[in-house]
């Protein structure tokens, strides 16, 4: 009997008692959503938003010539990445992009070094800079299509020149900021111009460059998207243009979907890149 007794008591504790493992890890889930909000908020706003968007173009019958619904341009997307259309595309305006921002990013890093560094380059070449971002690049487009031709050349030349200016201001503004107290340390030990130039200004500086470096990219991806409205033989921009004669509104959405998951991710890249480099930084400051 008392075997039996201690074995139904046994019995009624594990039951009446819930699993520590489940309690334990839905704890722990619980405690990393509550740390990062995003986790739950990202997934949540997309979901409400596609939707929503599907709600109201069958509930209100709008025309797909006017709004597609998100399944239609799903469908579009799928389609597209099947026959291959959208990653040849793909492939050319990213090469543009990329090469344009590596392109815009040394020019502007030297030459941001050289104004810094130097008064007389500052107050000659700047307010010439400065004149140069004043004017619309849409404008000059077509002048550097007449220059260089339809090839890729020409949107790798626009996409440098829509990139360029904040990513100069950038690294300018952070090889300025360079702490006072440092720098007078490294003038009290005799320090050469170089080596305070790669001790104390360039780590000071990285912060501010790589901010640029997040923007600049973002603005490459919509230079060489211009340069390919204006004229191409290839890219994304190229098939807007084609879709939007056919009316494939659809089609045009499905791009712009793929224009927006790239820039996302190149900017994240830059992000990861600079975590890596700029590794000493305890505080996160992003540009976008």
């Amino acid at each position: 009997m008392n075997e039996v007794s201690s074995s139904e008591t046994v019995a009624r504790a594990a039951l009446e008692k819930p699993p520590a493992v489940p309690g334990a890890l839905f704890a722990r889930l619980f405690a990393r959503v509550r740390n990062r909000p995003e986790w739950v908020c990202l997934p949540l706003t997309l979901v409400l938003v596609i939707g929503g968007w599907e709600w109201y173009v069958a509930a209100y019958k709008v025309s797909t010539l006017i709004l597609p619904p998100p399944s239609h341009i799903l469908s579009a997307l799928h389609t597209g990445l099947a026959s291959g259309v959208y990653v040849k595309a793909l492939l050319v305006t990213l090469q543009a992009i990329l090469l344009g921002f590596l392109l815009s990013a040394s020019v502007a890093f030297i030459l941001g070094t050289l104004i810094s560094q130097v008064r007389l380059i500052e107050a000659t070449i700047y307010p010439y800079v400065v004149a140069l971002q004043t004017l619309p690049k849409i404008a000059i487009a077509p002048l550097i299509l007449v220059w260089v031709g339809l090839g890729i050349e020409s949107k790798i030349i626009i996409a440098a020149l829509v990139s360029f200016f904040p990513m100069l201001v950038n690294t300018i503004v952070g090889l300025k900021s360079a702490s006072a107290d440092k720098l007078e340390l490294m003038h009290a030990l005799t320090a050469s111009r170089i080596k305070t130039f790669f001790l104390v200004k360039l780590p000071e500086a990285l912060p501010y460059i790589f901010a640029g470096l997040q923007i600049g990219i973002v603005l490459a991806v919509l230079g060489a998207i211009v340069g390919e409205f204006v004229g191409a033989k290839a890219g994304l921009g190229y098939l807007i243009i084609q879709m939007n004669y056919t009316m494939d509104v659809a089609g045009m959405f499905a791009v712009l979907v793929i224009l927006g998951v790239m820039g996302v991710v190149l900017n994240v890249l830059i992000a990861v890149l600079r975590k890596r480099v700029i590794f000493w930084q305890r505080t996160d400051v992003s540009a976008i």
